[in-house]
């Protein structure tokens, strides 16, 4: 099985909500072309507190993210072309997932809203490191000190094999991380330090001299979604 990802774009002037209801019934539409699973991670009303954390390098960033479970990518025109008529514009990759916090629990397949926000990342490799040093560094290492730093109840990380789409931006990962509701307002939630400012602030300064390791700032966009999730 592989696993497509579409950043989408909406129509000017589309409510965030009205994007939302369409791109839930596309997912539909997915699974009964093929697809196992579908996953949309949309900007919307839900996760308004959420704006300040929000970081922004690629200009526009995307609103919606699609994730698909396909046998074969071979044939992922045919997913593009259920995609194409609701969006302004789309990209495609064809990723490798690894999941080091599984939120199967916490994520029902009907199409419900999953609690919290899903906080989603666009990476791209420093050019100071060597391809295989970046994923020594992000997965080998800095994984366990983001799951020791963060209240995050899941956790995807999607290294990119390549783009599936024409001229669709260099992206070398794209993460999924899921947080409780009241980490969209409060550091401390966010950073698994209810109550304890002191612990906030060592894991935050933990997170930021671990992520300098293998992040360049000014090539990363981080956008708070909904997450929404339906199976076969």
């Amino acid at each position: 099985m592989e696993k497509l990802i579409y950043p989408l774009w909406s129509h000017p002037g589309e409510t965030s909500s009205r994007l939302r209801e369409r791109l839930l019934g596309v997912s539909a539409e997915l699974l009964g072309a093929g697809a196992h699973q579908v996953r949309l991670s949309v900007v919307d009303e839900d996760v308004a507190a959420a704006a300040p954390l929000r970081q922004t390098n690629t200009k526009p960033t995307c609103d919606a993210l699609l994730s698909l479970w396909v046998d074969t990518a071979v044939w992922h025109q045919r997913y593009e072309a259920l995609i194409a008529p609701h969006v302004a514009r789309y990209n495609g990759y064809l990723v490798c997932e690894s999941e080091p916090i599984r939120h199967a629990q916490r994520a029902p397949g009907d199409g419900s809203r999953v609690e919290g926000m899903c906080q989603v990342v666009f990476l791209q490799r420093p050019p100071r490191l060597p391809a295989e040093e970046w994923i020594r560094i992000w997965q080998g290492s800095h994984t366990q000190v983001a799951i020791d730093t963060q209240a995050t109840f899941g956790y995807r990380q999607n290294v990119v094999i390549r783009a599936l789409t024409y001229a669709a931006p260099r992206y070398d990962a794209i993460v999924e991380e899921n947080f409780p509701a009241a980490a969209m307002s409060s550091q401390n939630a966010f950073y698994d330090a209810v109550g304890d400012d002191a612990k906030r602030e060592a894991n935050l300064k933990a997170m930021i001299d671990s992520c300098v390791r293998f992040i360049d700032f000014d090539c990363i966009d981080v956008i708070p979604t909904s997450e929404y999730n339906l199976h076969r």
